[in-house]
């Protein structure tokens, strides 16, 4: 039996604060804050993130991550310069024969426009490589076969001459001076003639023949890589293409193709000047009188045109010296000739020849040569020019394009 009030709710339970913990993400309210607002006094240290919340000490010491990183990144930066040091000596060690893959790859660069001008005809590739590879072979034996007889003959002639060529200098006043005074003439061709030039050049009979063992050795080497390069270009090209993103792979196929037809242009377009600057010099020889000499001189002069900027004037220094000590009229001429030939060449028969191939100035054509022959001597001379011209074109097409665009 329930007395009076016994429905009403108990007004004790209703104030009565909870004991137990408080749900976790809800605000402490046990401890109002001292102005009586209701705010709690202390921050929730489970949800709000400017509170940190520090780590369970295991009761193991915590090392700093200081020194770790430093040694570590010590470490990492030493073996990175044993590693590139070690490359770097790896590279110089195997130098020769990565100038023989370069020049393989000029050359196959140089060829690949008349393989793809006989593909075009509906020759398949493998054929027209090989048409043109055994046409090249053909065309450099026969002229091996047919002009090494006369250059041997000739060369031989000129040294036969050379003590005469010693013998007209005394009549000049001022070289009779100084072999009174020195006996220069005399110490000169004693020195041609004793051997002890072609000892120091070439390291006595033993260098000579070790010497023309290795440039034939080259020679094999060049032949073989130039094939395989031609064979597999396109393959090769289209592999290194695909290393680029699908979104400028048609742009970076563009800049490749423009790249190695430049190459090709360039060292075809060489090949062309070198060969107008012999033929031209071999029929001025045969005309003032230097017919014995006109054949070896004129492959000199060939052989030195295709350096850049100074070849030509060597072989016009050659032929001029020589034709001096044979008569001093037929040097002037020759001196006169070359000046004349030189300007032809540079104003007219280069540009023509490689306005479609390379595209880059004279002051730039200037330093990339100098570089390029400190650093690679001859090779490097010929390869600067066209790598300049492939770095411009990047730099053109890429660079102050994107400059452009900003």
């Amino acid at each position: 039996m329930r007395g009076p009030g016994a429905d009403e709710p108990d007004q004790s339970t209703a104030t009565d604060v909870p004991t137990g913990p408080a749900p976790v993400g809800t605000p402490d309210v046990r401890t109002p804050a001292p102005d009586g607002s209701g705010t709690p006094s202390h921050r929730d240290r489970t949800t709000d993130p400017a509170v940190a919340v520090p780590a369970p000490h295991d009761g193991r010491r915590v090392r700093g991550t200081w020194g770790h990183n430093a040694f570590v990144t010590g470490f990492l930066l030493g073996a990175g310069a044993l590693l590139a040091y070690w490359f770097g000596h790896l590279i110089l060690q195997a130098s020769s024969v990565l100038i023989l893959i370069v020049v393989s790859l000029f050359i196959a660069f140089g060829l690949n426009p008349v393989v793809r001008w006989l593909v075009h005809r509906g020759i398949r590739r493998s054929y027209s490589v090989l048409l043109v590879a055994l046409g090249a072979i053909a065309a450099l034996a026969l002229f091996v076969l047919a002009i090494a007889p006369v250059v041997a003959d000739q060369i031989t002639t000129l040294t036969d001459n050379a003590p005469g060529w010693f013998d007209q200098l005394q009549n000049n006043s001022q070289i009779q001076r100084w072999d009174a005074q020195y006996g220069i003439i005399e110490k000169a061709k004693d020195y041609v003639t004793s051997g002890s030039l072609t000892k120091q050049l070439f390291g006595g009979v033993l260098g000579v023949g070790l010497a023309i063992l290795a440039a034939l050795g080259n020679a094999f080497v060049v032949i073989v890589l130039t094939l395989y390069f031609l064979a597999s270009l396109d393959k090769v090209k289209q592999g290194l293409y695909r290393l680029a993103p699908a979104s400028r792979r048609p742009r970076v196929q563009s800049l490749g193709d423009r790249i190695l037809e430049g190459i090709g242009g360039y060292v075809s377009g060489a090949f062309v000047v070198a060969l107008c600057a012999g033929l031209s010099t071999m029929v001025f020889l045969f005309i003032v009188g230097l017919g014995q000499y006109a054949v070896a001189l004129a492959v000199v002069v060939a052989i030195l045109d295709v350096i850049p900027m100074i070849g030509a004037t060597l072989g016009a220094v050659v032929v001029s010296a020589i034709a001096l000590a044979t008569d001093v009229r037929t040097g002037i001429i020759c001196i006169i000739f070359f000046v004349i030939y030189q300007q032809v060449e540079n104003y007219l028969i280069y540009p023509r020849v490689m306005s479609k191939s390379v595209d880059i100035p004279g002051a730039v054509t200037v330093i990339a040569a100098l570089v390029g022959a400190s650093l690679l001597g001859v090779v490097g001379a010929l390869l600067a020019i066209p790598t300049a011209a492939a770095i411009l074109l990047l730099v053109r097409e890429v660079f102050i394009r994107q400059q452009d665009t900003r």
